[in-house]
């Protein structure tokens, strides 16, 4: 989306199988909000993003993987904004900011093969440079990449996924998922993936690549901004019931040899360009956990940690004279965390290291 900018650092290989991935709002930052529904969430300055709270504005968000020793990453890129005097002033000299780095992790401990092998302050500053040497408004890389190099969903390799829309509007929304979760994203009934049949684009491959969805139209969430679970059920072909079964069977084989424990989390970045004050970014996280819910099952337990955070560019006013402008943003925000989960799913590839076997969906299903 346009004035963002994601980057990605980390490492597969050697034992290590995690990374941390960094969303760069434009300079003078972007109204920030969050909503943390897991059981066992790893945050770091959520509670400055609360709309009773002093800080109106944040200069990025980190995503990391390494679980809470992940959070690490944050600091890396405090120091980079504060090398560049970005961050909430404090004194007289333009150089004495602090910059508020909201951070939150995912459990991918062990899953290289080293326990020890995880995110730390290099890794979020090679990450916020990544970020910062793109274009605005560039296609985002996505699978297996920064948070979600060693993202599992249930037994199956997940990673990170990407979708936007254009609302009638003229306003923009997209997401950004880290699919970490300790549920599943396929219906054990049929294979197909929750996220296709509950989802708002279901079918139309929204969000399986690299800033995919980006135009208006793209699926019903690019039309309507909303869409009923039955008509994306209509659009999916469940695979053969061989196939399926023989998925079942590889994946039960694969958890028999993995010993890391389920503890997870999936994490999501909503942005719009929507005008938003810090409440109305509050509550587009809040009803983006929606998207989450139809795209894993079951989530927010007490081993996730399942966190959206919710950014504003604000170059776009909602209408003023309808007070329910909001809802059109909230219901795309749900739409495009579901199709990002899906599009980390689609683009993420088998991995076995020390630490596990993680069947992808593709690969299970001969996509």
């Amino acid at each position: 989306m346009a004035g963002l900018r994601v980057g990605h650092a980390g490492r597969a290989g050697g034992g290590w199988l995690s990374g941390t991935t960094v969303v760069l709002a434009p300079e003078g930052g972007a109204v920030a909000a969050v909503d943390v529904r897991g059981g066992g969430p790893g945050t770091r300055e959520t509670d400055a993003l609360d709309p009773r709270n002093l800080v109106q504005r944040v200069e990025a968000v980190v995503l990391t993987g390494g679980s809470a020793y992940g959070l690490d990453a944050a600091g890396g890129v405090m120091a980079w904004l504060e090398e560049r005097g970005r961050g909430v002033r404090v004194g007289p000299d333009p150089a004495h900011v602090v910059p508020v780095v909201p951070a939150a992790c995912v459990f991918d401990l062990g899953r290289g093969g080293d326990f020890g092998a995880r995110p730390d302050a290099a890794t979020g500053r090679a990450a916020v440079a990544d970020a910062a040497a793109r274009e605005s408004g560039h296609a985002v890389d996505v699978g297996a990449v920064g948070a979600g190099i060693g993202a599992v969903v249930g037994q199956v390799k997940g990673g990170v996924g990407t979708a936007s829309t254009v609302l009638g509007s003229g306003i923009t929304v997209a997401a950004l998922a880290v699919a970490n979760a300790a549920g599943s994203g396929i219906d054990p009934r049929t294979g197909v993936l929750y996220g296709q049949l509950f989802g708002a684009g279901a079918g139309t491959g929204a969000g399986t690549g690299a800033g995919a969805g980006a135009d208006a139209g793209d699926g019903p969430a690019g039309a309507a901004g909303s869409a009923g679970a039955a008509g994306s059920a209509a659009l999916v072909t469940p695979p053969p019931p061989e196939v399926h079964a023989a998925a079942l069977r590889r994946l039960a084989e694969a958890a028999a040899r993995n010993v890391a424990p389920p503890l997870n989390t999936t994490l999501a970045v909503v942005a719009t360009d929507a005008a938003l004050t810090k409440a109305q970014a509050q509550k587009l996280a809040g009803t983006s956990h929606d998207g989450l819910a139809r795209a894993v099952r079951p989530v927010h337990l007490l081993n996730d940690g399942d966190t959206v955070f919710a950014l504003s560019t604000g170059t776009r006013s909602l209408a003023e004279t309808d007070p329910l402008a909001l809802n059109e943003v909230l219901a795309a925000g749900a739409d495009m965390v579901t199709e990002a989960i899906v599009g980390a799913l689609l683009a993420a590839e088998s991995v076995e290291t020390p630490g596990g076997t993680f069947p992808s969906y593709r690969d299970l299903y001969q996509q």
